[in-house]
């Protein structure tokens, strides 16, 4: 892969022996370099008792390897200004750290230590083990969020894709330090790890500096072929909508209403987008103009999509009082039902394609997010694409592709989650 962006800057990208991808986009006008270490596991692959255990492993490398404490590895990034962390989702890993672009040895050094070489001490077992629990009773606390999380059980159902990235206290408290270190080291090798780095900088220069890093790891160095890009079955789906609901005592009640949608690779993605926008994505789309703009009946509504491997999901998402959810759903029901009948009109296309366009042009201004799309286009998707043929597929999407995707999601059976206290009869 290689190649010019206008609106970025060259891009390379180098197979190692090990199997290690390592990408990179070079752009002179920066003065910082974000870098990025992938890996295509997460809670997606994890066994039901192993809820968990990538989301656990991600706190773990960062509290220290045989070169380094858990106070060498944050305080040598942010000695230089720098900032490093992570994150798990149900299909990746991420570990990433910025620094100005003269420290981009250094953190290349210091981030493929702790993804190669952790420990994972008993002890620092235990320690984020009461972190991560007290990570799970926070979110708890925040239903807004975890009504997303009821939302995917609700569609998915016992598919890995409806667990908790987290796990939950019963897996997390039963996890031992060996079944940990076992997934570690059996997943976390050469043709997994994806390398990828945005900013000022050098392609060969970072390819050498991933060579050094990841050469120390024994089992780094048999080679081997980068893994095969992911590509799940879709999940059985259930015959009849789930309803969950989830009695809490809450200021608002918190609804999400929805079903399955569109995969990751699904070429109307671009269609669905533009759908997605028109009908909740702003304050000018059909959902926030008509139950919150006309009638006063929540303060946050609006719709989403994600995208996994084989599936997708197609949200709406509302916040209101528990004496208003019946009003606010049968409003919502009724304008998915409009538009899977009757389409967009062009000039809610044409907006929805510029709001689309914008976020895609506007959501790639950093380096972090340049690096990124160099690792999800790597591990998700077949290929990179640049953002002018991005922008390309986007204008190519018609009212007739926004009309046929519509009658085909927004007419699928559609789950609900709910939130709250005193909720009616759902």
């Amino acid at each position: 892969m290689g190649g010019d962006d206008r609106l970025g800057g060259t891009v390379g990208r180098t197979v190692l022996p090990n199997g290690v991808r390592v990408l990179t986009e070079a752009i002179p006008a920066m003065r910082s370099v974000s870098v990025g270490m992938w890996v295509p596991i997460g809670s997606r692959d994890e066994s039901p008792e192993l809820g968990g255990v990538s989301h656990f492993l991600e706190h773990l490398l960062f509290k220290g390897t045989r070169r380094r404490t858990a106070l060498d590895i944050s305080s040598t990034i942010e000695a230089v200004g720098g900032e490093t962390n992570a994150f798990t989702t149900k299909e990746y890993t991420c570990y990433y750290a910025r620094v100005l672009d003269a420290d981009l040895p250094l953190a290349i050094d210091v981030m493929g230590d702790l993804l190669t070489d952790s420990v994972l001490a008993a002890a620092d077992v235990e320690t984020e083990r009461g972190v991560i629990l007290e990570e799970i009773a926070m979110h708890d606390d925040e239903p807004d969020d975890e009504v997303h999380d009821l939302f995917a059980e609700a569609v998915y159902g016992e598919h890995p894709l409806g667990r908790l990235v987290s796990g939950t206290p019963t897996t997390i408290g039963a996890m031992s330090r060996r079944s940990i270190l076992d997934f570690y080291e059996e997943r976390y090798r050469g043709p997994a790890l994806v390398v990828a780095a945005a900013g000022n900088l050098d392609h060969d220069t970072v390819v050498r500096l991933v060579e050094d890093v990841i050469g120390r790891a024994d089992r780094f160095a048999a080679p081997a072929a980068p893994l095969p890009r992911r590509a799940d079955p879709a999940p059985e789906q259930s015959p009849a909508p789930r309803v969950l609901v989830r009695e809490k005592d809450t200021e608002q009640a918190h609804v999400l209403l929805g079903c399955p949608a569109l995969s990751r690779d699904d070429e109307r993605r671009f269609a669905l987008g533009v759908l997605n926008n028109v009908v909740g994505g702003g304050m000018s789309a059909r959902l926030f103009q008509e139950i919150r703009e006309k009638r006063g009946l929540a303060y946050s509504i609006y719709s989403y999509t994600a995208q996994y491997s084989g599936s997708g999901l197609f949200g709406v998402y509302a916040g209101c009082a528990a004496g208003k959810v019946d009003e606010v759903l049968a409003l919502a029901r009724e304008q998915l039902a409009a538009v899977a009948a009757d389409g967009l009109t062009d000039e809610e296309v044409r907006r929805g394609k510029g709001m689309l366009k914008g976020a895609l042009v506007l959501g790639l201004e950093d380096t972090g997010s340049r690096m990124t799309r160099l690792a999800k286009s790597e591990m998700l998707y077949d290929e990179l694409l640049s953002v002018n043929d991005l922008l390309a597929r986007v204008d190519a999407v018609t009212p007739d592709d926004v009309r046929a995707v519509a009658a085909e999601v927004l007419t699928r059976p559609m789950s609900l989650a709910a939130i709250g206290s005193s909720l009616p009869d759902l």
